[in-house]
């Protein structure tokens, strides 16, 4: 699910627990570290993260991200480059019943 605020995606969780096998969050690129099954059988995260550069500000260049927020100015944000992140949910669930039976953050860093 695609939304700034966590009190939505958590709210959009809650709502689906037991209809889905899986609530998953994103937008903010930043994981989060509250992956559990809700009690009806629900996997959820709030934010799953990114996949990008590690050193960087959610995949911008730092140096262009920071003379953004210090000067107030739009500008492009080109990607950030170097060593890469991956983050990213492991789930698992019953095939029967279609409700998640394990959920596990899965994060590497590629050099």
């Amino acid at each position: 699910m695609h939304a700034e605020a966590t009190s939505e995606k958590q709210a959009m969780g809650w709502y689906l627990d037991g209809r889905v096998t899986a609530v998953v969050g994103t937008h903010t690129h930043v994981p989060t570290s509250d992956t559990r099954i809700l009690p009806r059988g629900t996997a959820y995260c709030t934010d799953a993260g990114m996949c990008g550069a590690r050193d960087s500000v959610i995949g911008d260049d730092i140096d262009s991200v920071l003379r953004r927020f210090l000067t107030q100015m739009p500008t492009k944000l080109p990607a950030a480059t170097g060593t890469a992140i991956i983050n990213g949910l492991l789930i698992e669930a019953d095939p029967a019943t279609g409700r998640a039976t394990h959920i596990e953050r899965c994060d590497r860093v590629l050099d």
